[in-house]
């Protein structure tokens, strides 16, 4: 059972079937061994609502996290059926359960293949561009191959001013200037919603360095979740810049927005991928992203199809989010089915045939 994490995950957990031997699990996670209640009642009971309820009651929260002690977690009300009680609901609640998970595995997969094709399509235009009857050349770099014949080639830094401050540490305060990291540029644009906090001291040490960011410029993972960027848009206050970023700045005319495009295609990702040192906590240093080869259309071409783009992103992100509204629907009508079986609010006598029950 988990120890923490998302709010809605809190003290869920899953049936060891010793599926993987040896094996151990660690240290954020419960392993609880049930005496006088069947696992799967248990792990069915700790899905609803009424224990997510429970569970967040006595738990240590942070922003988006949550926590639980062992001694709250075994002090979790469970309630007791008897045993033909609990083998008709839980026979109930494998069949329903079970048409409710294909429902929603449908949806992950459709998300995913949604995803795929919008990467697809913004690689295409950004190596390809738009006119299909351009002449093409060899573009000498592997991860990309032909370009139109009258577009550049070369690495990124010709372009762009690429600068970091991975030896500025940042001091933390209740109010000053908001610090963007890598969570803050995991969408479009940078996301300060929820940035911590910074001091006047820091803000300014930076902006000595360089390192103001100004509309247009754009913020780019370099830890973690490599190849993440986000455009800093006008409405933002000032802010500062975290260790895990870089920040790159325009030369000349280059089209932000068509640089935010081809930074989340394929030509770079497959890049990202062979550049990238770690095991557990993938990072890339920042010679390594000055160097990436990047396809360079004339301003104008960079514009019009940047603006393509935009229009099918928006149509994807569509799909992709009525896509998740469905998913998000089902998991919660799962929950709440659950909730109502285990603690008897519906009655499921007589609705599983005897030899379905477990």
């Amino acid at each position: 059972m988990n120890e923490g994490g998302d709010f809605d995950k809190l003290g869920r957990g899953c049936i060891w079937d010793d599926a993987i031997k040896p094996c151990i699990h660690q240290n954020h996670v419960f392993a609880v061994r049930p005496h006088s209640v069947r696992p799967s009642w248990l792990n069915l009971y700790t899905s609803s609502m009424q224990a997510n309820a429970y569970f967040i009651s006595r738990s240590k929260q942070s922003t988006n996290l949550a926590s639980i002690s062992s001694t709250n977690l075994m002090d979790l009300p469970v309630p007791i059926a008897s045993d033909i009680e609990t083998s008709e609901i839980i026979g109930f609640l494998q069949l329903e359960t079970g048409k409710v998970d294909a429902l929603i595995a449908e949806q992950q997969r459709l998300i995913k293949l949604l995803q795929e094709k919008r990467q697809t399509v913004i690689t295409h235009g950004v190596t390809k561009g738009l006119n299909p009857d351009a002449p093409m050349k060899n573009s000498g770099v592997e991860w990309f191959s032909e370009v139109p014949a009258h577009w550049e080639v070369g690495p990124l830094k010709h372009s762009w001013s690429i600068i970091d401050c991975k030896h500025v540490t940042a001091e933390f305060v209740l109010e000053g200037f908001p610090l963007a990291s890598i969570r803050e540029v995991q969408g479009r644009w940078v996301n300060l919603s929820a940035a911590k906090q910074t001091t006047e001291e820091f803000y300014s040490a930076l902006i000595e360095g360089g390192r103001k960011p100004e509309v247009g410029d754009l913020i780019f993972s370099r830890n973690a979740t490599v190849g993440e960027v986000a455009e800093v848009a006008e409405s933002l206050p000032e802010f500062a810049m975290g260790q895990d970023v870089v920040i790159m700045k325009r030369k000349g005319s280059i089209s932000s927005t068509f640089t935010w495009f081809l930074l989340r295609s394929l030509a770079i990702t497959r890049q990202l991928d062979c550049a990238m040192i770690g095991s557990t906590f993938k990072r890339i240093n920042v010679e390594q992203i000055r160097a990436l080869m990047v396809p360079c259309p004339p301003t104008k071409e960079q514009e019009k199809i940047a603006c393509h783009l935009g229009k099918l992103l928006q149509e994807y992100e569509s799909l992709i989010d009525e896509a998740k509204s469905a998913t998000d629907l089902l998991q919660e009508r799962r929950s709440a089915l659950i909730s109502a079986a285990v603690t008897g609010q519906i009655d499921v006598r007589g609705l599983v045939p005897a030899e379905a029950a477990p």
